[in-house]
């Protein structure tokens, strides 16, 4: 399966090399295609205020560090259409942030890379109108063609991250892995989907407690592909700390998957 997993931003080098320590594991598994993900800048902050990251020339030499000291393959946001040619040069994978899922410059300009190209389904958007955001990415690639295998060899994957339920809160709708699945590869990005955006006063809160079931719902469907931002201290972490799971609820919830991946096969 694919596993993309780290901290939500780069808070300092020492969290970033701590947590990339302990997901070695995960690289060395024959079992898991593994991707490092921190975001070099959140440029979608609720609060002016909010801490954002150590922006991109920064952010992209120390992820370039975590690459080359532990061979990991690397995944991180863009927001502009400048940055994915500049990002590429370090990532492996470009996240399209939800909120920019449908924003064709962006999209265009991720496309023009050899990168993965990542994007997450807007919160507010129906799954089946993600289609035409993979068409985008295909369609610059030089690909007229539909259909998950398709997407999958053009390296264009889709993530599933909850869908707005109201104010300050999200559902999952198990239903949109099946839907999204006819378009591309899915993932599941289980930390985001707890979020309870703007819930804490001029920041996102978020029910942790809910990742764990909620990711094997996700394995029993069948999805391709899960996302996990994890902390050595989510607690005081400087970003989507509620949503956040420590390094050792990570492994259990993994480990959980696990079995109920090999109870289906």
């Amino acid at each position: 399966m694919i596993l993309i997993a780290g901290p939500c931003s780069i808070e300092s080098r020492d969290l970033l090399f701590n947590v990339a320590e302990k997901l070695t594991k995960y690289n060395e598994d024959k079992n898991i295609d593994f991707y490092f993900k921190s975001s070099f800048d959140k440029a979608n902050r609720t609060s002016i205020n909010s801490f954002r990251g150590p922006g991109i020339d920064e952010g992209l030499k120390l992820l370039d560090e975590v690459k080359k000291e532990f061979g990991f393959k690397i995944l991180t946001d863009v927001h502009e259409s400048y940055q994915p040619k500049i990002v590429a040069e370090v990532a492996d994978v470009l996240q399209i942030p939800a909120f920019l899922c449908r924003q064709t410059d962006l999209l265009v300009a991720s496309a023009k890379t050899d990168a993965v190209v990542n994007i997450k389904k807007g919160q507010f958007l129906n799954p089946t109108d993600m289609r035409y955001s993979v068409k985008k990415v295909l369609e610059t690639r030089g690909i007229k063609e539909e259909g998950k295998e398709v997407a999958k060899n053009a390296k264009v994957w889709l993530t599933e991250r909850g869908s707005t339920f109201g104010y300050g809160n999200l559902v999952v709708d198990m239903r949109s892995f099946l839907i999204m699945s006819e378009f591309a590869p899915v993932i599941f990005d289980a930390t985001h989907s707890v979020q309870m955006p703007g819930a804490v006063g001029g920041s996102s809160g978020g029910k942790r407690e809910f990742v764990a079931p909620l990711s094997r719902a996700a394995a029993a469907i069948g999805v391709d592909g899960f996302f996990f931002e994890t902390h050595s201290n989510p607690d005081a972490a400087l970003c989507d700390g509620p949503n956040m799971l420590s390094l050792e609820a990570l492994d259990k919830a993994i480990n959980d998957i696990k079995k109920i991946q090999d109870s289906i096969k």
